[in-house]
């Protein structure tokens, strides 16, 4: 078993149970983080901050770490879910560039930077800076996973290049049968 450094104290319940059962998961595993991070699309440095609860683990990483423990990722999940709504989101302060001392007689613009942006931790749209619900997903994920329900327009693309496909279809049996017929009258 691996020596864990203590989780804060801070920490809302729900999160410091899902980091104490990420933990054990990885612990039975009897991998390091090199190790994990070599049989998963995440790295060492990723593993660390989510086993001690410093940034939240993607679902897609909880499924790959459940996958290579042998264990049954619905559970995770469903706890993943309830620690990734109480996860304290901090805002990460934007640094503010020191401008330029400004020549003498040349007004200084209201603390704003170029194009107006003031940098108050927040992105272009007013968007609060902080964890973000969707992570990058490796491609093997993808094919693992269900396909999900279509939307409305994705399915009516599928129905029109299906009733293309059909449309061709007939076409080509009615070539053939007039074909056959054609061989069979001059035969």
């Amino acid at each position: 078993m691996s020596a864990w450094q203590s989780l804060p104290a801070d920490l809302p319940p729900e999160v410091a149970h899902f980091v104490e059962q990420l933990r054990l998961l990885k612990d039975r595993t009897g991998l390091s983080l090199v190790a994990l991070g070599e049989r998963t699309a995440y790295s060492k440095s990723s593993w660390h901050r989510y086993l001690n609860a410093t940034q939240p683990p993607p679902r897609q990483a909880v499924v790959a770490l459940c996958r290579v423990a042998g264990t049954d990722a619905e559970r995770f999940c469903v706890r993943w879910e309830l620690a990734v709504r109480a996860w304290p989101r901090t805002v990460a302060p934007v640094p503010t560039p020191v401008p330029a001392p400004a020549p003498a007689g040349v007004p200084v613009a209201g603390g704003e930077g170029a194009n107006g942006a003031t940098g108050g931790g927040k992105y272009e749209g007013g968007h609060e800076r902080g964890y973000e619900d969707v992570p990058t997903v490796p491609w093997w994920d993808l094919l693992a996973e269900a396909p999900e329900q279509k939307s409305a327009p994705a399915r009516a693309s599928w129905a029109a290049s299906h009733r293309l496909l059909l449309y061709a279809l007939v076409l080509v049996l009615v070539l053939l049968l007039t074909a056959v017929v054609g061989a069979v009258t001059l035969a």
